[in-house]
């Protein structure tokens, strides 16, 4: 039986590995998962064209309203979107403020030995060269948390600009998936844009701290990533839409954010619904596990537990749960 799913390429480096292994557990399932991008997720499960959606940025209202029967949000894991770069001449680690960050994406910020960046940076010789600003031509959940964190610090921003899967850039060049920015950045000199942490770390690129909410220097790692949902998963909503990004608290990472599976409560289909649902439970346990070595945090307990509970809300058409 083949399960199709499509959506977010922030999770694919583990969802290709738990779909992997969940073929062990159960040889009976095969998957099938396009990485096109959390809006591309969305719309394909909204038409029904997939067995599962994926995506970084919870859903909104009006796109549960468009969808033709009730959606559930599973988080999955949770991970990072980091600030990385191929300057001449620069390999460590740069320190960026949330106003530099704002400052290059709204095209106010437009050299490298801008004071903005050389003041956090003492001793780095940033080049008096243009900035060459990169980020996502496709609907992406990379680009809903990064532009959630931005109308976070930034009233400039919010207001010009917004968060969304998909925005109106005012500065840039645009790469399709995690994939197309890794490579418009490793390509281009003097370079900047946003990727899910792994694909910097695979591609050997080079990514910033951030200053937090509580004004430190944060380096995104499995362990900020965990602190920024340490509130939120004392508080998880039932419909588990919730934002963490500008987290409060001194070890947290602020772009940081869940990722999403898209699930039907009511299945149409009884006996793929069934391999869906232990699959998802599965997640949960075993797959948390394989998590850490692709650099996601796993997800808290309290929120898997939450999760648990959620999946027996998943019915049949006859309406029976089809966890018994």
């Amino acid at each position: 039986m083949q399960l199709n799913g499509a959506g977010a390429t922030f999770p694919y480096p583990i969802y290709s590995k738990w779909f992997n292994e969940y073929t062990k557990v159960d040889p009976s399932v095969q998957f099938n998962y396009q990485s096109i991008g959390s809006g591309g997720g969305i719309k394909q499960i909204t038409d029904g064209t997939v067995d599962f959606g994926a995506s970084d940025g919870p859903m909104t209202d009006e796109q549960l309203k468009a969808a033709p029967a009730h959606l559930m949000h599973f988080p999955t894991v949770m991970g990072a979107d980091v600030l990385t770069y191929n300057i001449d001449g620069v390999t460590g680690s740069l320190k960026f403020t949330p106003e530099a960050i704002a400052g290059i994406y709204l095209g106010t910020i437009t050299k490298w030995n801008d004071p903005a960046l050389t003041g956090p940076n003492p001793g780095v010789k940033l080049p008096a060269e243009d900035i060459m600003v990169a980020h996502r031509s496709d609907g992406s959940g990379t680009t809903y948390i990064f532009t959630d964190y931005l109308s976070k610090i930034s009233p400039e921003w919010e207001k010009k600009v917004g968060k969304s899967t998909s925005v109106n850039w005012p500065v840039g060049l645009g790469g399709k998936g995690n994939e197309g920015v890794t490579g418009l950045i490793k390509q281009s000199p003097n370079s900047i844009g946003y990727v899910e942490l792994i694909y910097a770390l695979s591609n050997k690129l080079p990514f910033g701290d951030v200053k937090n909410k509580s004004g430190k220097f944060v380096t995104p790692s499995l362990q900020s990533v965990t602190a920024a949902a340490a509130g939120a998963a004392q508080n998880m909503p039932d419909d588990f839409r919730v934002s963490i990004t500008d987290s409060p608290g001194d070890d947290v990472y602020p772009i940081s954010s869940f990722t999403w599976l898209l699930v039907y409560e009511q299945q149409k289909d009884g006996p793929k619904g069934k391999k869906l649902v232990e699959f998802i439970g599965w997640m949960l346990h075993d797959g948390q596990k394989l998590a850490p070595a692709l650099e996601y945090a796993s997800l808290p307990n309290e929120v898997v537990a939450k999760e648990e509970q959620a999946l027996r809300r998943i019915t049949n058409t006859d309406g029976k749960p089809i966890l018994q």
